[in-house]
């Protein structure tokens, strides 16, 4: 977090103040970071030098922009050499120095030799999503407004998307995944994320003949309040294309699939670890269905051995 930071405000200053900058970030931020900076483990730098047991970062954020801010105003008709230091300042005062090195379990490291010690290489992970509006198999820089890195991933067609995630969980690997949370389909509290088909003429049979006896206002109703199985959207590229295309999906937030299950009719559902504490029905986890996560992914990073042999090969990883 403390790495993307400074690299985040060096081109927030290089763009004159046009892209964005705040809290937020993308994947391979951290895989940039695990590359060039390495990695510590939490004790050895927590990063909570402001008197909280948790991080809560508004306060910082809001330092840290107004400092920038002041920076792109150029009161000096020029940029000082000290510039840098200074926001780094800001950082050791929030977030505590950066130490040289540290020890870990009896050991001695830097951030470099830590990292290396655990044998992650960053080259062995790929972001992908699915989106038209690039062609497939191709990397595209991703345009969301935490894309602050102009990062690339790759592009696949929706179907294999949800292929690889299936893959890589049937394989041992979790994913991590990017995903809009402020769909009326995600309550967090209630442990679920759903695309309920409020369109009754997409229906059919006895669900139809259910549905069609309600009012409008009475089947959003009972669509959304998260007490029963409810028909789901039959999700296209097209639909998800179109959500993207108008805002109605937007990049919130990161989190991490850890499994699936299914719900006593056999509809699947992605089991996802989300960060916001344990405060919920899952004890901070959630059920995200499938039409949820076709519709509403940003986008998903794996290690590439997670991939399909068929599609690794059209991307030539």
């Amino acid at each position: 977090v403390r790495d993307a930071y400074e690299k985040k405000a060096e081109k927030y200053l290089r763009m004159g103040g046009t892209i964005n900058f705040g809290g937020g970030g993308e994947f391979h931020d951290v895989l940039h970071t695990l590359k060039s900076k390495g990695l510590m483990p939490e004790e050895a730098y927590p990063g909570l030098n402001y008197g909280e047991k948790n991080h809560v970062h508004g306060e910082l954020d809001a330092v840290t922009k107004a400092y920038m801010e002041a920076l792109i105003k150029n009161p000096n008709k020029k940029i000082s050499t000290a510039w840098m230091d200074g926001f780094k300042g800001i950082l050791d005062a929030y977030l505590g120095p950066l130490p040289e090195n540290f020890v870990y379990q009896g050991k001695q490291y830097t951030s470099k030799s830590f990292a290396e010690s655990l044998g992650l290489d960053p080259d062995d992970y790929v972001c992908l999503s699915s989106f038209t509006h690039h062609p497939f198999y191709q990397p595209f820089i991703l345009e969301v407004a935490d894309n602050w890195a102009w990062g690339e991933i790759y592009n696949v067609t929706l179907d294999e998307m949800m292929e690889i995630i299936d893959y890589a969980l049937d394989k041992g690997y979790t994913v991590g995944w990017a995903s809009d949370v402020s769909d009326k389909g995600f309550a967090y509290n209630k442990g679920l994320a759903v695309i309920p088909e409020t369109d009754v003429a997409e229906l059919s049979g006895a669900e139809k003949a259910r549905w069609e006896k309600l009012t409008e206002k009475e089947r959003n109703s009972q669509m959304y309040n998260f007490d029963r199985v409810v028909p789901e959207k039959n999700v296209t590229q097209e639909m998800r294309q179109r959500d993207f295309d108008n805002l109605q999906t937007t990049d919130d937030h990161g989190m991490h699939i850890v499994g699936y299950g299914t719900d006593q009719f056999g509809h699947k559902y992605y089991y996802v670890k989300n960060s916001w504490g344990a405060d919920n029905k899952f004890d901070g986890f959630f059920y995200a269905s499938v039409p949820f996560v076709r519709l509403k992914t940003i986008d998903i990073v794996v290690h590439k051995n997670a991939l399909p042999k068929d599609i690794r090969k059209k991307l030539g990883i």
